[in-house]
């Protein structure tokens, strides 16, 4: 088996703001993997997401230099690498993967409609355009403007839509404090929310844990999730922490075999749970896609990021409606990509 790997800059057709930074640029890794029996290659997306992802190091571009120089060596402790070679592999025919209505193109995954934040105007517009093309499932990215304004939002989807005609996700990427988040849950309960992702930042288990329980809106882990997972470690922190979601990005907790370990986990446990894109192109959303299929989950998915960029992959993957597509007539195209062994 031979890898190479090359960098890519994927350009946003808009600033993406959360309430950790705004972006007009994301950098990502492609990795190419060919088996040299069969000639067969596939492509792969290490969807490193500086900033956030665990595997945000000086030494990463040495980690896939190492990879390549040695593909039998044991893996760096990578998420987004992992997620890059699982995905290459499977593409390459050398890890079977099995169809599903969604690679066959017969059935579509249902997603949300993201909201990214901007200011009052900008997001109402926004909202109205994700509503007229037909979602039903809103996700908000809230905490980049004031409080009472995002809550005013709320206020004006809610006056146009009840919660039996469209569902509200919210994200706040840990914006609360331990000591304002059950006071703005309380005052958010009013819109009937679904659920809030992320409250407060990662790594408080005893805070997080408190909110999940007095909580009157659902909560769902994100950024707590991070990381290499270890079996009796994500049953630990699940189990203590007890929220009623966890949100998934197998580039960043783990890979597909990781979101594997906190999927099971969560089932077991009775927590719900979906996938989200941590902005790769569209190699990295068609695989997320692809194991979600494959998992028969029927909630709707974070999948909605494929036309962030001006310079994403050509690809397979159609949007319609509310519902993201594989057309099986439709062909890949990557960009002119520097390869490197």
């Amino acid at each position: 088996m031979r890898i190479e790997w090359a960098p890519y800059t994927l350009d946003f057709r808009f600033e993406a703001r959360t309430s950790r930074e705004s972006m007009r640029h994301k950098q990502t890794y492609f990795v190419r993997v060919t088996d040299e029996i069969t000639g067969r290659s596939g492509v792969g997306e290490c969807a490193l997401f500086r900033g956030l992802s665990s595997d945000d190091v000086p030494c990463y571009e040495q980690w896939l230099d190492s990879l390549c120089a040695d593909p039998g060596a044991p893996l760096p402790p990578s998420s987004s690498i992992r997620f890059g070679l699982e995905t290459a592999r499977m593409n390459a025919g050398i890890d079977m993967v099995t169809p599903t209505p969604f690679t066959d193109g017969r059935e579509g995954i249902v997603i949300n409609g993201l909201i990214w934040m901007g200011d009052q105007i900008t997001m109402r517009e926004r909202i109205d355009a994700k509503l007229a093309a037909g979602f039903r499932v809103l996700k908000l990215k809230i905490g980049g403007i004031d409080f009472d304004r995002e809550v005013e939002l709320l206020k004006y989807i809610r006056g146009m839509y009840s919660p039996e005609t469209l569902e509200i996700r919210l994200d706040a990427n840990g914006s609360f404090t331990p000591d304002n988040a059950l006071a703005r849950l309380g005052i958010l309960s009013r819109y009937t929310i679904h659920s809030l992702e992320q409250p407060i930042k990662a790594g408080q288990p005893d805070a997080m844990a408190d909110i999940c329980r007095r909580s009157p809106v659902a909560i769902a882990l994100d950024e707590e999730l991070i990381g290499m997972p270890d079996a009796d470690e994500a049953r630990n922190l699940l189990e203590y922490i007890s929220p009623q979601y966890i949100i998934l990005k197998p580039a960043l907790c783990g890979g597909l075999a990781g979101a594997d370990i906190w999927a099971d986990t969560a089932e077991s446990l009775g927590i719900g749970w979906w996938a989200t894109s941590a902005l790769e192109s569209d190699i990295g959303l068609y695989a997320i896609a692809r194991w979600v299929s494959g998992r028969g989950v029927t909630m709707p998915q974070g999948l909605g990021t494929g036309r962030l960029y001006h310079n994403n992959v050509s690809s397979p993957l159609r949007l319609r409606g509310d519902r993201l597509w594989c057309d099986r007539h439709g062909k890949w195209q990557l960009p002119d990509l520097q390869w490197r062994q």
